[in-house]
């Protein structure tokens, strides 16, 4: 196996430079959200030439783009970890269980990242494609389990007769895996994890405040509902 050369000084001062910026671009993320990140305000806070920041992110789109980029790997390995912790893949209910809660675990020790993915766009800025590989891995946990619960013999609850209109609209998601999605997997697959994150989603942004009393029970009731409803537990 060949010997990694050693890192040069300059490669280990470029990486913990960049750390630094992207962890006071985070801060920023915190305190004034990403519609106003500014690659100057990060200058300032690291005490640094504007122009030298703009050597490692040359625009605040950029900057948002390495921020996006993060959070979505933050994330995708947390939800990956606990599918994979489910050691018997067969156990389509605990997989379901484990990626919803790291979900909303992940969302709630990291509200201000989970805004950036899944809150307001910022105006002006619209993602590139390199950041498309980091977002899928969430989705791509969901379909793993939709598609072992379909080859499985799993059925969804009965729904009402998909539209023509329907049909077209879902063929992107119905192809994403062989054999495709049937009709119930199709909108209930997808109806399941928007639930998911809306419910995250209404939590974090304070939309059920005094509405749910209890969000620890709720959501853990909506989980083992899902999972019901999608058939995970015959």
């Amino acid at each position: 196996m060949a010997t990694r050369a050693p890192r040069t000084a300059r490669a280990i001062a470029r990486a913990e430079l960049t750390r630094a910026i992207l962890d006071s671009a985070g801060q920023q993320l915190a305190e004034i959200g990403p519609a106003a990140l500014s690659v100057r305000a990060v200058a300032r806070d690291l005490g640094m030439a504007s122009s030298a920041v703009y050597r490692y992110f040359p625009s605040r789109d950029a900057l948002l783009t390495a921020l996006l980029i993060e959070a979505y790997d933050d994330l995708g390995e947390a939800v990956e970890g606990a599918d994979a912790a489910v050691t018997d893949r067969d156990d389509l209910d605990g997989r379901w269980h484990g990626i919803c809660h790291a979900i909303r675990n992940w969302a709630r020790a990291e509200p201000h990242r989970y805004a950036l993915l899944y809150g307001s766009p910022v105006p002006g800025y619209s993602a590139p494609d390199d950041t498309v590989t980091s977002a899928v891995r969430v989705t791509t946990a969901f379909l793993s389990i939709y598609h072992d619960a379909q080859v499985a013999g799993h059925h969804p609850a009965t729904t009402i007769p998909l539209t023509d209109a329907e049909q077209a609209a879902l063929v992107p998601i119905r192809s994403l895996v062989e054999p495709r999605f049937d009709d119930d997997w199709s909108i209930r697959g997808l109806q399941a994890w928007a639930t998911v994150f809306g419910t995250i989603s209404l939590e974090l942004f304070g939309h059920m405040y005094r509405g749910v009393l209890d969000y620890d029970a709720h959501f853990a009731q909506l989980v083992d509902q899902l999972a019901a409803d999608l058939g995970l537990g015959e």
